[in-house]
């Protein structure tokens, strides 16, 4: 069960109808791999109406914007994300992040299509980032996150592999970080694996443990390259907003 103070905030911005996805480590709870932290990370719909309800939504949490960049259209479609804390009693100290853009994932439309609905103690819905998505969200530089995207992976298995579809077979396949699973999954759907380009799928095949391990080292260590590159023009962007807004 998630705390009153996050509750209030997503029971606030489903109140105004802000087009939102919950992501990050909140909506790892919501799959079954908790984490608790005190942030709660949105991606949003980066639409003027879209953000005006957003808008809304922040002044009912009595939220004010902290550091930089400020809440504006421009720096969300840059894809920085925007920061704010909370003040309303019911959710004092909280703080809520909101992106339009990360590397990997798809545009939010597209992203909408694939969410889930999870519904709060008092029956109030809950968009959140599918679990594809969620996991491709997580593929960062940060140690943290790596950890939680073998833990949502080994979580939906879990969950569905008595009766799973072909979606969830393939998205096992693509994304599984756990030796053991990938050899079951070879072994249980060889049709689905036969083509498979993945190295660590292909190292299961022959349950070559070294292998498995080595290829999801390179996967790992490619995809956290890939975001220090994306980051860097970003990180200078910031760096630069933080100058101006001190010599303000």
């Amino acid at each position: 069960m998630l705390p009153n103070q996050i509750c209030k905030v997503l029971s606030t911005i489903q109140k105004h109808q802000v087009r939102a996805l919950l992501m990050g480590g909140q909506a790892c709870v919501v799959y079954g791999s908790a984490i608790f932290s005190r942030d709660i990370d949105f991606a949003i719909l980066a639409e003027q109406s879209n953000l005006s309800r957003l808008q809304t939504a922040l002044q009912e949490l009595q939220a004010e914007v902290i550091a930089v960049p400020p809440f504006e259209l421009q720096y969300l479609d840059e894809g920085l994300a925007v920061h704010f804390r909370c003040r309303h009693p019911e959710a004092d100290d909280m703080r809520v992040d909101v992106m339009s853009r990360m590397r990997g994932v798809a545009e939010f439309e597209e992203v909408w299509n694939r969410r889930t609905t999870a519904e709060l103690a008092d029956g109030t819905p809950v968009e959140v980032m599918g679990i594809s998505d969620l996991v491709q969200a997580k593929k960062t530089q940060r140690d943290k996150d790596w950890p939680m995207v073998t833990r949502l992976v080994d979580w939906n298995y879990k969950v569905n592999f008595q009766t799973p579809t072909l979606r969830q077979i393939e998205f096992w396949l693509a994304e599984s970080r756990t030796p053991e699973v990938l050899i079951a999954l070879v072994e249980r759907f060889p049709a689905e694996s036969r083509d498979a380009t993945r190295p660590a799928v292909i190292a299961a095949k022959s349950a070559n443990h070294p292998a498995i391990i080595a290829a999801l080292r390179s996967e790992e260590d490619a995809e956290r390259e890939a975001d220090r590159v994306y980051w860097a023009p970003l990180r200078a962007r910031l760096e630069r907003l933080r100058r101006a807004h001190r010599q303000k």
